[in-house]
């Protein structure tokens, strides 16, 4: 990086509310020092040491931008300009009415555009406590796999335990190794491009057949520490979503509705969905199969699946635990900790989840300590847009007795005037949200000229 007027913004984490900070700061001419601990350090869930590496799902979730809350979000971040967003669009793979990307291409083309960039420094090193005190300027976006070091430090700083919980991974397999004598191509009601996922189809016996295996498989012992630890409820195991009940999962990702099976007449009683997590085409994810069973049991239950009899699997699921701070209780209004207000949070260390509510966090978080750097006063976003709602929920909307992650959804948005329900409530909020968006951003343009 060359020399610069400003001092630099120090970001911790190059996952995506990292380089998303990065990328936001530099952008308006503020130089960025991104320090990423891998290779350096491992994580129990990353196997590369790429930028942005997905380590869960290859999905950013419904790409609706008029009557979901997700897809808001994600149309609010490209007008941003963001960078998880242009590369999530260019490396897009078919998942219906969802934005679904080949994870590879994804962290390369993210970690390639974070490279290019003159005004920022990439540093592959752990920060291992708090950060010098000649760092006025930090943003700590290490995510729910902070190091012990560094979470250790935060804690004394803030006099909190972190909270945590377990996140889980759903196993992928090789597209080549499924029955299509028993699977099909088909979106729920044909959305999309109608055929974006992989169906298998379980009767009544089938289905009572696989949860009896799947309740009596060996699982992952935790250790006594971390008995207490629940999982977020976003992302339960499969096999714990059954011991609830053993309806429980044809009521959730098994449910067999908006789908007609071409190799029968007869209606499944559960569908198994994968859905495709390479540009290639040739590696599929089981789409809500999170799961803390061994991988010898993993191989064995999943094969009882119809056209999964002789599925390989590129990656096995697993389970790890996360943490993440106290934010409406330890952070301001701009993300800074009110114990030491140079340092910022960013992504799912705020108790956000979900890969796009990560990065916006890291985009608000980046604009905001930019315009400290510029001298510059940064008004949040507005309460009525996606950005605006997540950051206020986490900055004091949540109760901070019982705070736990949150994906963006619309019941965080102040209600829309009038007597307005249904898909035409869903519709004025995205409206008034994207026509907020714009005003805002025209005012932050202005303020920076």
């Amino acid at each position: 990086m060359t020399e610069h007027p400003l001092e630099p913004v120090h970001i911790i984490g190059g996952g995506l509310a990292g380089g998303e900070a990065a990328w936001q700061a530099a952008r308006v001419g503020v130089p960025v020092v991104l320090h990423e601990m891998r290779p350096v350090r491992g994580t129990e869930a990353h196997v590369t040491d790429g930028l942005a590496e997905l380590v869960c799902s290859n999905s950013f979730r419904s790409d609706d931008a008029e009557y979901n809350a997700v897809g808001l979000l994600h149309e609010e971040m490209r007008r941003c300009g963001s960078l998880i967003m242009r590369a999530g669009d260019a490396n897009r793979v078919p998942a219906g009415a969802a934005l679904a990307v080949d994870r590879v291409g994804f962290s390369q083309d993210v970690q390639a555009a974070l490279e290019a960039e003159p005004l920022i420094e990439i540093r592959r090193e752990e920060i291992a406590g708090l950060p010098p005190e000649d760092w006025d300027s930090v943003i700590i976006a290490t995510g729910p796999l902070t190091s012990p070091a560094l979470s250790d430090a935060v804690l004394a700083v803030t006099g909190e335990d972190s909270l945590a919980f377990f996140d889980a991974i759903a196993p992928i397999v090789h597209k080549d190794t499924i029955d299509f004598s028993k699977a099909w191509f088909q979106s729920r009601y044909d959305k999309g491009d109608g055929k974006d996922y992989v169906n298998c189809p379980l009767d009544r016996i089938q289905y009572d057949a696989f949860i009896a295996e799947l309740l009596a498989s060996e699982k992952t012992e935790f250790k006594a520490w971390e008995k207490d630890t629940p999982y977020f409820e976003g992302c339960l195991p499969i096999e714990v979503m059954a011991e609830r009940g053993k309806e429980t999962p044809r009521y959730g990702p098994m449910k067999p509705v908006g789908l007609t099976n071409p190799h029968s007449a007869d209606k499944p009683y559960a569908v198994v969905q994968l859905r495709q997590d390479n540009a290639l085409g040739t590696l599929y994810n089981m789409v809500g199969f999170q799961t803390k069973m061994k991988y010898g049991e993993q191989a064995r239950v999943l094969r009882m699946i119809p056209g999964l009899e002789t599925a390989e699997f590129a990656r096995l699921g697993g389970v790890h635990r996360n943490t993440f701070i106290n934010s409406p209780k330890l952070l301001d209004g701009a993300l800074r900790l009110r114990a030491d207000p140079r340092l910022r949070f960013a992504g799912q260390i705020t108790g956000v989840e979900g890969y796009v509510e990560s990065a916006a966090i890291g985009l608000i978080a980046g604009r905001f300590a930019a315009a400290d750097r510029r001298g510059q006063t940064a008004g949040p976003p507005p309460p009525t847009t996606a950005l605006g709602a997540l950051l206020g929920h986490i900055t004091g909307g949540a109760v901070a007795e019982t705070f736990q992650p949150m994906n963006i959804n619309f019941g965080l948005f102040p209600p829309p005037e009038g007597r307005i329900r249904g898909r035409e409530r869903k519709r004025a909020l995205t409206r008034r949200a994207l026509a907020d968006l714009q005003t805002w951003l025209g005012g932050v343009r202005a303020a920076a000229e």
